[in-house]
């Protein structure tokens, strides 16, 4: 898919093409984002045209300067997690691609900007770019655990606990916190923490012993199951996005916008925007919610 959409995409012909190319090492990513932050921020208007042009008539150029408009975006996003062990520059490139999947997928017609849009897919590839590299230990890739694994540090400077061992009591603060089991805080907290072991490295003290790679058991996710994960997400955003649309538009509006969208709108500048008090604006999400929420379970249960 990552291929396909590479080839997809204009060829560079010049600097605002680096979204193609990403950052291939540190010594080039101040001439980067020196470069980068030439490109000029479009309005919504010209997000909108160059959207279209791209969407319709596959313009590579239209495309080209919606993609470079937004890579100080990647940029910005990229160094809020320069703290995981990985090169900014990796992440970079990760979140680049991210980008060029987001313009891949992307609907002007659903009333996003693409900046919004755009987000959620920058982030996922630079999380599993950190999940992949953060440790020889294999992270867990469940939910639960990723919100674990990217929120740990946050959740404990929240709650004043500077321990890395954690205690029952920690543990228990951390999970309600998350809102994630206390056994997925435990798992991680230890992996985070645990240093990381060579795999050449004799199992035991025996210098003659078989290293820690012959021992370890092979863990990697069948191609089956992997195709199964990638159809059920499928199916999930099919069933998310075709119940919405049920909505009615102001409520399919005020629900994206105070859930489905980075940053989340307030109450106050909706209440402003449909002429409605706030308490209004919020039984409105509610409601919309839980018709959301009822439909999809009827559908997912009948």
């Amino acid at each position: 898919m990552k291929k396909q959409i590479k080839k997809a995409l204009p060829v560079p012909q010049n600097q605002s093409l680096v979204a193609a190319r990403g950052v291939s090492d540190e010594a080039g990513l101040a001439q980067y984002i020196n470069t980068i932050q030439k490109f000029p921020i479009l309005t919504a208007e010209q997000e909108y045209e160059y959207a279209n042009k791209w969407v319709q008539n596959q313009d590579k150029d239209a495309a080209e300067k919606l993609l470079a408009s937004h890579l100080r975006l990647v940029v910005s996003v990229a160094y809020d997690f320069r703290n995981y062990g990985v090169p900014v520059s990796e992440l970079i490139a990760s979140g680049n691609m991210g980008l060029m999947q987001a313009l891949q997928k992307f609907d002007p017609e659903k009333g996003f900007r693409f900046s919004t849009y755009a987000m959620f897919w920058i982030k996922a590839e630079i999380y599993e770019t950190i999940l992949n590299n953060w440790s020889i230990v294999k992270i867990g890739t469940s939910a639960n655990q990723k919100r674990v694994f990217f929120n740990l540090a946050r959740a404990k400077r929240a709650l004043g606990i500077i321990d890395n061992n954690l205690s029952d009591e920690q543990t228990k603060q951390i999970a309600n916190y998350l809102n994630v089991p206390e056994n997925d805080v435990k798992r991680m907290s230890t992996r985070i923490s645990a240093r990381d072991v060579s795999l050449n490295a004799p199992a035991h003290a025996d210098s003659d012993s078989r290293d820690v790679l012959s021992n370890m058991p092979d863990e990697k996710v069948s191609v089956e199951d992997t195709i199964e994960q990638m159809e059920l997400r499928r199916k999930g955003y099919d069933l998310l996005r075709r119940n919405l649309e049920l909505l009615p538009e102001r409520d399919r509006e005020i629900l994206r916008a105070r859930r489905l969208s980075e940053p989340v709108a307030t109450l106050e500048s909706l209440s402003q925007k449909y002429g409605i008090s706030r308490e209004r604006v919020r039984q409105i999400e509610e409601r919309a919610f839980n018709k959301l929420r009822d439909a999809i379970l009827k559908e997912t249960q009948g």
